[in-house]
């Protein structure tokens, strides 16, 4: 029991982990790279989570900080406390909670923590009259493991677009998949076999932005540690097999006022598009070259993003085809207009893709930027010349070019805040200096027995 300085919701939780027999809780967070940390403390120390928060050595964690400014305190959300599946109950339980980093030696939230970064795009566009949505579409590819348990990128399976088994041999395991993530509250629309052989999608109802986060953190884990019981490695490498499609992340988005009428929606618009939906297109098309690195944040992402394999690079909308960065789906009801960007891939940090989608979208509102006609032809057969003639740009081709753009970029530069800004900036450089002094398997079969 409390000693009634708990909220509601706090001693809720206490009260679901006494019933369901939880012995640990995992108190969870995201470094700057996206990468999930967590503590683990017995479940008796859940009240003191609440009240005192937990402590932890921040300068172990990637791009938080110095060793000389090391302390940190977790501070865990209730509303994200969640028994995980994969644990036998019978033995004994374990849960989570996602946690707000606190810098001890302010009080005040850590400026590093991603989490706090999506908060502070969700408080500017309260300021101007809106809630966000968002709705991530996570693709993912199922491996065989070898002797050793070590992943290979030999796939269970040789189905193909909506196929059903034999021939997709992983439905099994995307089942147990979804009667995991609906163990932990998610509201699962649909799944299926994607393009590639071994590559899957489980799609999530919409939510605000900061449980959509939230959510593709914890999807990402659910999906590794099922896939696993399975004997099986789940990635979310955006590109870990060549010449096939490579795995996405196209994100929905949406405003909504504040009376819960959706801002987008305008049924006298050709496309049911308002001024605000078409201005908050133009920004996303505006920083599309910097949101590129957050959303895009490895070296094999730009493996992906290539012509030829359905995954957008050309910074134009539509209202018809997928060869556009994008496109405006169907709605059949208004509440569901939305604009959905299919640049972003799985490995991206949720946060910090998400936050400066936001604040890209509202920088167009913001500036009333004009929005450009939408390009309903299929840009993939469009030659450089027609795409000059159609002002239609080219995202960045490598990860060294997206992080030129994030950092020529104020507007989006300036939305991650300093402190992660530098820390990511510094981070992808490093690893795109690493790359290119790299020696590839590829370039020792081709050169090593011709020159």
């Amino acid at each position: 029991m409390s000693d009634g300085n708990l909220t509601t919701v706090e001693q809720e939780v206490l009260d679901e982990i006494e019933a369901e027999g939880v012995d640990f809780l995992r108190l969870q967070f995201t470094d700057i790279l996206g990468t999930v940390k967590n503590v683990s403390v017995p479940a008796r120390q859940a009240e003191k989570a609440f009240t005192e928060g937990i402590y932890f050595d921040g300068s172990s964690i990637e791009g938080f900080v110095r060793i000389q400014e090391s302390d940190m305190r977790l501070k865990p959300d209730p509303e994200t406390f969640a028994v995980l599946p994969w644990r036998d109950k019978e033995d004994s339980a374990a849960a989570r909670m996602i946690c707000d980093v606190i810098d001890t030696s302010t009080g005040e939230p850590f400026e590093g923590d991603p989490r706090y970064v999506l908060k502070k795009a969700l408080d500017r566009a309260q300021e101007m009259g809106y809630t966000v949505n968002a709705a991530p579409e996570p693709e993912f590819f199922l491996f065989e493991e070898d002797e050793d348990g070590h992943a290979t990128t030999e796939t269970n399976d040789h189905g193909g677009y909506f196929d059903l088994a034999p021939k997709d041999l992983a439905s099994d395991v995307r089942r147990d998949i979804i009667y995991g993530l609906e163990d932990m509250g998610f509201e699962v629309e649909a799944s299926h076999h994607e393009v590639a052989e071994g590559q899957h999608e489980i799609n999530f109802e919409y939510d605000d932005a900061l449980t959509t986060a939230d959510n593709v953190a914890t999807f990402r884990t659910v999906v590794r540690a099922i896939a696993a019981q399975h004997d099986y490695h789940a990635t979310f490498m955006p590109k870990p097999i060549p010449k096939v499609n490579g795995s996405g992340m196209h994100t929905h988005l949406s405003l909504f006022t504040e009376d819960g009428e959706n801002a987008f929606h305008d049924e006298d618009d050709e496309f049911d598009l308002s001024d605000e939906a078409r201005a908050f297109t133009a920004g996303l098309l505006e920083h599309a070259p910097a949101i590129t690195a957050v959303a895009n944040p490895t070296v094999n992402s730009y493996k992906r993003l290539v012509p030829g394999y359905e995954a957008p690079v050309y910074v134009a909308w539509s209202d018809r085809n997928r060869s556009s960065l994008i496109r405006k789906p169907a709605a059949r009801v208004p509440a569901a207009s939305r604009v959905e960007l299919r640049s972003p891939d799985p490995s991206c940090n949720p946060y910090l893709a998400i936050a400066t989608m936001i604040h890209a979208g509202l920088d167009g509102i913001e500036q009333d930027l004009e929005c450009p006609d939408p390009v309903r032809e299929n840009i993939y057969e469009f030659d450089e010349q027609k795409r000059e003639e159609y002002g239609i740009d080219t995202l960045p081709s490598n990860l060294g070019a997206a992080v030129d753009a994030l950092e020529d970029d104020e507007a989006i530069y300036d939305a991650l805040g300093d402190h992660v800004a530098e820390k990511f900036v510094e981070a992808k450089r490093q690893e795109f200096e690493e790359y290119l002094i790299d020696v590839s398997q590829w370039e020792l079969d081709r050169y090593l027995e011709t020159f």
